[in-house]
């Protein structure tokens, strides 16, 4: 009996240092083939194994591995992962599409058919056009006025990342120029709206032309540049109002196809809708006169464009 007793001792001993073996020459094999197939620095977790693990390790802007520093992919996904966070934290639908590049020829910009005056080609006056010829799927936003100088749009379009262009009219600028030359500094055209904002073909010519040429050496004193893109008051003009531009150093006259509210959108065309190239007007304007704020008509017209799938782009670029 005693001699049974010792080998079942010495049975399960030699099963243990066997079983002991066998853990440790796996442990082995595991810490191999970890360090033969991750890339994962000493320290770092183990990479998700299951496909719904390895999601949520994604970049949430474009859904694909971080790209490295440096690289072209990485100049592309951090502007955009930045607008998601944006988007977010200014309370939009939808984060803005990303525009593409502006073509290398600028397209050849013509007069809007019913929108010409006479004599419009022979005395090669700038031509006064609503959409800019394009197959890309983006608008432009365009700003008048400035009525309204709200820091929380500034903020809220520098974040974004969103281009417009202004309008000016100095009768409603001048109290505040710091502030529209703060908009310069974030990358904004400031262009010609007139000195006084008025019904330009009721003037005479010369009345037109101080108009114009006024703002134009209002803008080149306060802001460093003389525009070369000019918007009647109203969108009204006439034979004179164009004549006098040119003489002022205007080459184009943007009007617009639709036009942004807090609440709603206007448009020209009968289908009601956007199309590529299509100018968007919108106007400095606050609680005294929409049932909100700027920031509230940016987020209007944003769902707007975004939800039909277009991308806002500079119009500069373009002209």
């Amino acid at each position: 009996m005693q001699l049974v007793g010792k080998t079942e001792q010495n049975t399960h001993a030699s099963g243990r240092r066997r079983r002991l073996g066998i853990a440790v020459a796996a442990l082995l094999v595991a810490a191999l083939g970890t360090a033969c197939g991750s890339s994962a620095p000493h320290g770092a977790a183990p990479h998700p194994k299951t496909a719904k693990e390895r999601e949520k390790g994604k970049p949430e802007a474009l859904g694909a591995p971080a790209a490295l520093p440096g690289s072209y992919a990485y100049r592309v996904q951090q502007p955009q992962q930045a607008r998601v966070a944006a988007a977010r934290k200014w309370g939009l639908a939808g984060t803005p599409l990303l525009p593409p590049a502006p073509p290398k020829e600028k397209p050849e910009i013509s007069p809007r058919e019913g929108f010409e005056v006479e004599d419009q080609q022979s005395l090669q006056l700038p031509p006064v056009f609503t959409t800019v010829p394009t197959t890309q799927k983006v608008v432009f936003l365009t700003i008048d006025d400035g009525a309204e100088k709200d820091p929380e749009f500034l903020r809220m379009m520098e974040e974004l990342r969103i281009p417009y262009t202004a309008f000016l009219s100095d009768y409603l600028v001048r109290d505040d120029y710091p502030y529209f030359r703060k908009m310069q500094d974030l990358g904004v055209t400031l262009n010609n709206h007139t000195l006084n904002h008025r019904y330009l073909p009721a003037l005479s010519y010369e009345k037109q032309r101080e108009e114009i040429c006024g703002q134009q050496d209002t803008i080149e004193k306060q802001f460093g540049r003389r525009p070369s893109v000019f918007r009647p008051p109203y969108g009204n003009y006439n034979q004179d109002t164009l004549r006098a531009a040119k003489s002022c150093g205007i080459k184009a006259v943007p009007l617009w196809n639709s036009e942004a509210f807090v609440d709603h959108m206007e448009w020209r065309e009968y289908d009601q809708d956007l199309h590529p190239g299509d100018i968007i007007l919108t106007h400095f304007r606050g609680r005294e006169d929409w049932k909100g704020t700027m920031p509230d008509m940016i987020r209007r017209v944003m769902k707007t464009v975004t939800d039909k799938g277009y991308a806002v782009a500079k119009l500069e670029d373009y002209l």
